[in-house]
């Protein structure tokens, strides 16, 4: 249902995913979905404030899930458990910050309301007369007599996100972390040489190292916020911070920023252009669609103890948190459809045990090369800013790309963007491929799974 500003609708459904949506393009700002819970019109704390860096609620009622392009539209979600909030909280503010410019550049802005269990559409807001805002106030979600409504407001702020949420009661603190220099040529780094020599591998060759336990250890959980200081506590102030890496500022310190504890999750997320989707059609031959994608996320690891491994869905190792390599791979994700894409967990509290961890992605099926793909690499440390970046354009036959290196420099964990597009010899693996590439020095064999 369209609204016009200052108009209101009931809310039936229990819980609702939230989709706040524009039009991408050269020159448009990125744009980011965030959510306040209000008592009284101001939040009772810093953890009353959901967004990509606080990204879910203590009491678990409202999601910031992230997001998705398709075409030149791109979304970023909210998931909100109405059944869920909170009896003292009587508002949901449904926000969204521009980042690199004014909403006035930002095309097609909306915010849609979806019922989460069957995603028909409750409500539609367009926000037609934006200009220098770099922050707004698109909906809320309210009580009205023991139910919910939803509330098209299309407030704007000229002060960005920062000072949106100044307004709600937020303490922000916003310090830029400046990413590292791009080195006058960025080489694949040789392998450290190991304090003692490597035992040599044992028993024959494996797709995947180390080899699956019998019994996989629960996942490790995503990471939930602290709790939050009790209503009317001041609470540490909001970090609003985030890095893109780019070819010009490559590289940044996860050591500087205060990440070095707690879970690392990489996110990959990746969308076939538009115009490429879809079988049968002509310029799928582009692409070489013959089936639906399958993109693998993985990890080559080297500890500090001189032992190499690598974590992927192939061969069924997927890693182990709780004990070495302390990196582990979710579920398979064979269809690019969820809305969490592949994710990759680090235990950082194991920084120590390190030396680097290579995130990469093959093609398993579905496609010859990664051209005509979009795909966003995410780096989201327990604490501290997240890390995100795109990958380029693909112009070769590549099945297999290198994300992201991870080293530990002396204690000092740096994050490289690599999305480096490899072409494998005819014969030759992807996981090979980039093994010599990278000089890990793996045995490898074929595998499935």
């Amino acid at each position: 249902m369209a609204m016009r500003k200052g108009s209101n609708i009931q809310v039936a459904a229990g819980a609702v995913r939230v989709e706040l949506g524009w039009r991408s393009g050269p020159g448009v700002p990125d744009v980011d979905a965030s959510a306040l819970l209000l008592m009284a019109g101001k939040v009772r704390s810093d953890a009353d404030f959901v967004f990509y860096n606080q990204a879910v609620h203590a009491s678990g009622a409202v999601r910031h899930e992230g997001k998705r392009t398709a075409g030149d539209t791109v979304t970023d979600t909210l998931a909100v458990d109405l059944g869920r909030v909170e009896p003292a909280i009587e508002t949901v503010v449904l926000a969204a910050s521009a980042d690199g410019g004014t909403f006035g550049r930002v095309p097609g802005l909306h915010i849609r309301v979806l019922d989460a269990s069957g995603g028909a559409e409750i409500a539609r807001f367009d926000s037609e007369d934006a200009s220098v805002e770099t922050a707004f106030v698109l909906g809320e979600l309210y009580r009205r007599q023991g139910g919910w409504k939803f509330r098209a407001v299309g407030q704007g702020y000229d002060s960005g996100l920062a000072g949106l949420a100044t307004d709600f009661g937020i303490s922000v603190d916003e310090p830029r972390y400046a990413p590292a220099p791009a080195p006058a040529s960025v080489p694949a780094p040789p392998p450290a040489p190991p304090a003692a020599p490597p035992a040599p591998p044992s028993g024959p060759p494996v797709a995947g190292f180390p080899p699956p336990p019998a019994a996989v250890p629960a996942p490790f959980p995503p990471p939930a916020p602290a709790p939050g200081p009790g209503p009317g506590s001041p609470g540490a102030p909001v970090s609003l911070s985030k890095v893109t890496l780019t070819k010009e500022a490559p590289a940044v310190s996860l050591t500087k920023q205060g990440g070095t504890s707690g879970a690392l999750r990489v996110n990959l997320n990746w969308q076939v252009h538009k115009q490429f989707q879809g079988w049968g059609q002509k310029l799928g031959r582009a692409l070489a669609l013959h089936g639906d994608l399958d993109l693998d996320l993985g990890a080559l690891f080297e500890l500090a103890d001189g032992s190499k491994g690598v974590v992927q869905a192939l061969g069924n190792s997927f890693g182990s948190l709780h004990q070495p390599p302390f990196i582990q791979l979710d579920a398979d994700d064979r269809t690019g459809s969820r809305a969490a894409g592949e994710n990759l967990t680090v235990n950082l509290d194991h920084k120590d045990a390190f030396r680097r961890i290579l995130v990469f992605v093959t093609i398993y099926e579905g496609a010859r090369s990664f051209a005509n793909l979009h795909a966003t690499v995410t780096l989201q440390p327990q604490f501290g800013a997240p890390v995100d970046f795109s990958l380029d354009e693909c112009t070769v036959p590549s099945t297999v790309c290198a994300l992201a290196l991870i080293t530990n420099n002396g204690g000092d964990l740096v994050v490289q963007r690599e999305a480096r597009y490899l072409v494998p010899d005819r014969g030759v693996s992807p996981q090979r491929t980039l093994d010599h590439a990278y000089g890990w020095g793996m045995n490898w064999t074929p595998g499935r799974k």
